[in-house]
């Protein structure tokens, strides 16, 4: 089995990214690991010190994921590419599923594992294309709850499937990326700072020829938005900053449905911004 780089891009991500690694160290043990630390303010950096196959880079600013991840891909030459979250952990197997998926088949950009939140539920890392409704069914919004069967629900977060199967996108917490591919379309687009860069990633690389797939039996848990939870509010507002780039560059197209597209977007942000007062 190929080896991958490991790319793990971390913020604040506290006692996580230790957990992180050593779930990289029993899966992957001779795989070469890229820890890009954008900044860090709370020491977690430190958890790569005692890891010899770990390179650290430093940035001394918060550069965000997509150039983070850039930065990591010039360092390394190795065929496939594993993106991880500080805040996920591999289980058993999980990387040996997604290798198995992109010699499988030839055409695959990206596999992406079942998804795990930490009590074992599965979260909803398969979606639809984004279109126009995306925030009204999206994966945690009110009429999703209500309507969870309803079909704009369902093309946007897809029911669970036990067979790998191939799909529009998945979640870039954990990713296996075919180099190649990743090298046809320039890497991450870098002016979506955080979000949305897994969705423009997946949609570039399927209008290239290359599918994307979900991968099931492998299983990754996510202990979901530790770095955004140390900055929520710098969190909220890159959101919406990276919606706005998806939509006005592959959804809303004309004058118009761009100004409508930043106007609701910007209701939106104000709202959640006061749900955080001022923290």
């Amino acid at each position: 089995m190929s080896s991958p780089v490991v790319i793990v891009i971390n913020f604040n991500s506290g006692p996580h990214l230790e957990q992180c690694l050593d779930s990289i160290r029993a899966s992957a043990p001779r795989s070469q690991v890229i820890v890009v630390d954008n900044a860090s303010t709370d020491a977690s950096e430190r958890a790569t010190g005692s890891i010899p196959q770990v390179r650290l880079v430093e940035n001394t600013v918060n550069v965000g994921f997509a150039r983070a991840v850039n930065q990591a891909l010039a360092l390394s030459d190795e065929p496939y590419v594993l993106l991880l979250n500080p805040d996920c952990v591999l289980e058993a197997g999980a990387l040996e599923g997604l290798v198995g998926e992109l010699e499988a088949h030839a055409e695959c950009g990206i596999a992406g594992p079942r998804i795990l939140d930490v009590d074992g539920g599965i979260q909803g890392s398969v979606r639809g294309d984004p279109n126009l409704l995306t925030g009204l069914f999206g994966r945690s919004s009110l009429l999703t709850r209500l309507f969870p069967s309803s079909g704009l629900a369902r093309r946007n977060v897809r029911p669970v499937s036990d067979e790998s199967l191939e799909v529009d996108w998945v979640s870039g917490a954990c990713m296996l990326c075919r180099r190649a591919a990743l090298n046809e379309v320039q890497g991450f687009d870098e002016r979506y700072f955080l979000y949305w860069e897994d969705a423009d990633l997946c949609r570039r690389l399927r209008a290239k020829g290359f599918t994307v797939r979900h991968v099931p039996v492998s299983r990754v848990q996510h202990a979901v938005g530790q770095s955004s939870r140390s900055a929520r509010r710098l969190a909220i507002q890159a959101f919406h900053r990276s919606a706005y780039v998806y939509y006005s560059t592959h959804v809303a197209r004309t004058p118009i449905g761009r100004s409508l597209a930043w106007l609701m977007l910007q209701v939106r942000c104000r709202l959640k911004l006061m749900t955080v007062g001022s923290r």
